[in-house]
């Protein structure tokens, strides 16, 4: 190292500075500042090492390395260790050291991997920000084996300005990863929210969330690992968009701290055999890039009986998992509010099945037990007369009694339809025109032939609703005519019935409930529509309902 006056130390940190200051990607500037150094400190070689708080490294710039070296596309500089990261990892590199001698140059001259150019020694320095450390700088020269103390304290400074730099633009691409993690989580959370207005169950839901993350972020792999009995068993692995069969059962022992070591939806970096294990099978697909972080977090609420947890494999730095963890935080509390959604939800439908089941069960003790009950006292009577030989009241009676049977007959058949999907092969029309009939009523529909395209779930939703606004109309409307119309506008189904009845209270018909409202109302929430009611005391009743065909086709048949 040439021998430079105190000008000349401040002027090379000055260059150093400024040229610290006009970069804006690590790696180049790390280059860009060891050649300046070397230039202006006479020294010949040099390199840098970037280590991560896990003891990862990257070789992250070189000037001027002997063949030696270069062997193998630099291989012996990106793989095991050495005396100077041997100290640094025990704490004892805390200072500019004067001379360490050089394991990877030693290794390179006994394996004959080409000419050392006499470099045995180098001086090393530790970058650090604070109190944090985070890489390794070393330089040298050959026949060199001494440092002055100034000419130490020079390395020293430049490696703090290094040091301060690096922590900039760490600190940069940082909130850069920050902005984009958010962005992709605002359309994580959407997505999702279309999920829980489709109507799927709680478990459905969390798998469903798994899979929309594997869509809208870019880590390695994820992972949804839930307590099975005695074991953890993992009900999803994903390495990038692609769904793996071949699931891990662990052993509980195995991974039974995770429920306490995670407490509330603060995430956890993992580590050991289940690490291990997760990362080999997220690797197998893809070599490139090495996945360097799993992360875990709950993905339930914390009083929820399942124990279940969401884990992704990050190939991002080391240091920007931190940014990770705190959008899987934010991920974790919107799965679990969905998955508590997706559970009111799944109680709100068993409650409107109980009401029509009570609805079914009011109709059939008004209509056919009351018949029945008629049936047998008549026959009762039917039997008096008899044992007085009054042959003309018997048969009066059992007249009465065969008509009652007859109505008795058709109410029930009325239930059953309602109890049971109508033939639709037919189409919707011709199925509400016929169930109109049955009951008495005109019904004026208008369709086209788009509604024989549209899938059976949206269909059998549609008759269901049709049909209980004809069960309405028959029972309370005071009129025997319908009109109807369905129609296909901006990938939505369009279902419109009107009558011209007595009409009704629409909010006290809300308050009681007692037509059925909430049940043709829940039907088209069920696939992601909406049903609006229009009524007036003496003005008839208009159902308005539409459906979007995006959502529906993929779910299940709506139970009665």
């Amino acid at each position: 190292m040439k021998k430079l006056s105190h000008i000349q130390e401040l002027t090379a940190l000055k260059t150093i500075a400024e040229t610290l200051n006009q970069s804006n990607h690590v790696f180049d500037m790390l280059d860009t500042v060891l050649e300046r150094l070397l230039d202006v400190t006479g020294l010949t070689f040099g390199w840098i090492f970037l280590i991560e708080d896990n003891r990862e490294y990257t070789f992250a710039a070189d000037r001027n390395l002997p063949p030696g070296l270069l062997h193998n596309d630099k291989s012996l500089m990106q793989c095991g260790s050495c005396w100077c990261m041997d100290q640094y990892h025990d704490d004892q590199l805390n200072d500019a050291v004067n001379i360490m001698s050089c394991r990877r140059l030693g290794h390179a001259q006994a394996a004959n991997y080409g000419d050392t150019y006499g470099y045995t020694h180098h001086a090393t320095v530790p970058l650090s920000i604070g109190d944090r450390k985070f890489g390794i700088l070393n330089v040298g020269a050959a026949d060199r084996n001494y440092f002055t103390n100034e000419e130490l304290a020079l390395l020293q400074s430049v490696a703090l300005q290094i040091g301060v730099a690096v922590e900039r633009m760490r600190l940069h691409k940082m909130e850069e990863q920050r902005a984009v993690q958010f962005t992709r989580l605002g359309h994580f959370s959407r997505a999702l929210n279309l999920s829980i207005s489709s109507g799927l169950a709680r478990v459905q839901i969390i798998e469903r969330a798994v899979e929309l993350l594997t869509t809208h972020f870019e880590w390695r792999g994820v992972a949804l690992l839930e307590k099975v009995g005695e074991h953890y068993q993992l009900q999803a692995l994903y390495s990038g968009e692609v769904l793996l069969d071949n699931f891990v059962r662990l052993p509980q022992i195995e991974a039974n701290w995770l429920q306490q070591s995670l407490t509330g939806n603060n995430y956890l970096e993992l580590s050991g055999a289940l690490a291990a294990t997760l990362i080999s099978k997220w690797e197998y697909t893809h070599s490139t890039p090495r996945i360097h972080t799993v992360l875990a977090v709950r993905s339930t609420c914390n009083d929820t009986a399942t124990e279940s947890y969401l884990l992704i494999g990050c190939s991002d730095p080391p240091f920007l998992s931190a940014v990770d963890g705190e959008v899987l935080n934010s991920i974790a509390e919107h799965i679990a509010v969905a998955a508590e959604h997706a559970r009111l939800e799944e109680t709100r439908r068993e409650l409107v099945r109980i009401e029509e089941r009570n609805r079914l069960a009011s109709d059939l003790h008004d209509s056919v037990s009351q018949m029945l009950f008629s049936i047998s006292m008549t026959a009762k009577g039917a039997g008096s007369l008899l044992r007085n030989s009054d042959v003309a009241a018997t048969e009066l009676a059992i007249a009465d009694m065969g008509s009652m049977s007859q109505e008795a007959l058709k109410e029930m058949r009325s239930l059953i339809m309602q109890l049971r999907p109508a033939n639709l092969d037919s189409g919707i029309v011709h199925a509400l025109k016929n169930y109109g009939k049955r009951l008495g009523i005109s019904v004026q529909i208008e369709g086209n032939d788009q509604l024989k395209n549209i899938s059976p779930t949206i269909q059998e939703t549609v008759w269901r609703i049709g049909q209980e606004s004809l069960n309405n109309i028959a029972k309370h409307a005071a009129t025997d005519r319908m009109e109807m119309a369905i129609s296909i506008l901006n990938e939505e189904l369009i279902f419109v019935a009107q009558d011209n009845g007595c009409g009704m209270n629409v909010t006290e018909s809300l308050a009681t409930d007692s037509l059925g409202i909430s049940i043709m109302k829940e039907r088209a929430l069920s696939l992601g529509g909406r049903l609006k009611l229009t009524s007036a005391l003496g003005e008839g009743t208009l159902i308005e309902v539409s459906i979007p065909l995006n959502v529906a086709p993929n779910r299940g048949s709506v139970n009665n």
